[in-house]
């Protein structure tokens, strides 16, 4: 891959959308093509990995697809779009004692189904939920399992009903719905009023730049230097190490007899050469290694 390839680590600010950073992106690097690895809402922030030039290819290989947040709700309102953005309505119930959180808590833990909101961007009969929504039509929605692997408190403020909480969850689930049903199921009602994503595919806030950062940096030639090679995205796969003339031929496109591999191959792999220098990643199909995406 040339300079002008691999991964942008962006931290999107609020009122911006990704699509807009993706396109803030192509003309800093001077490049055609970049995409991002989910979407973040416009009043969202935290980590928006954008791949570059040719690493766009590897969009859909990413081994990653778990997200964490931190989410912000107060307690004592309810929201159309479960969050403060939409109109907002007071319930003047009394927010929950921290105790009665935390009771409720395990509800939202490990595999549950989860309803999707009106406004997201969901298709139904080829039109998108929240420009249905617009419309003021909502439509009976089924619910979809989710996995969340940890919900826990960070800060609550139980005289203003302000809650944060840390949630490390699959791909596909919507917090400001997780807010919504936290407020109903302790009787009050709980809008999302902030939302930052701290981790998406295995890369962290303390990673990321900002679009001002990254304009400045472009300014100075020096952008390009902050592009992560494609192959960090691909870290948690294991790693083959094959022969020389095998790199050579893998290099090239050339499909690896299984057989012959030294190592036994049952999913994707990172495929080196016997310096250690990463080629591409690797999927077994047909009873060959087969290169899927070129370092």
């Amino acid at each position: 891959m040339t300079l002008q390839d691999g991964i942008l680590l962006i931290h999107k600010d609020t009122e911006m959308t990704s699509f807009l950073c993706c396109a803030i992106a192509r003309r800093l690097l001077g490049v055609k093509k970049v995409g991002h690895a989910g979407t973040l809402d416009p009043n969202a922030t935290g980590v928006l990995p954008l791949l570059v030039g040719r690493a766009t290819k590897a969009l859909d290989l990413l081994p990653r697809h778990d997200k964490r947040y931190t989410a912000t709700l107060r307690f004592g309102a309810v929201s159309d779009t479960l969050d403060v953005w939409g109109a907002v309505k007071e319930t003047h119930l009394p927010a929950p004692s921290r105790a009665e959180i935390e009771a409720v808590l395990p509800q939202f833990r490990g595999d549950i189904m989860q309803i999707p909101p009106m406004t997201s961007a969901l298709k139904k009969d080829g039109v998108r939920l929240y420009d249905l929504a617009r419309q003021g039509i909502e439509i009976k929605r089924e619910a979809r399992p989710i996995t969340v692997h940890s919900l826990d408190i960070l800060a609550y403020d139980e005289a203003s009903g302000v809650l944060t909480l840390d949630c490390h969850c699959s791909k596909g689930t919507y917090i400001r719905s997780i807010c919504d049903d936290l407020g109903r199921i302790l009787g009050c009602g709980a809008v999302m009023t902030a939302l930052c994503r701290t981790m998406a595919a295995g890369y962290h806030l303390a990673d990321c730049i900002t679009i001002e950062e990254a304009k400045s940096l472009a300014q100075n030639g020096t952008l390009a230097a902050r592009l992560l090679p494609i192959e960090s995205a691909f870290i948690t796969y294991p790693t083959l190490t094959v022969t020389a003339a095998q790199a050579v031929r893998f290099r090239n496109g050339g499909a690896l007899a299984l057989e012959r591999l030294k190592d036994a191959v049952n999913g994707p792999v990172r495929v080196c050469d016997p310096d250690g220098v990463s080629i591409a990643l690797g999927i077994p199909a047909d009873n060959e290694l087969k290169m899927e995406c070129l370092f």
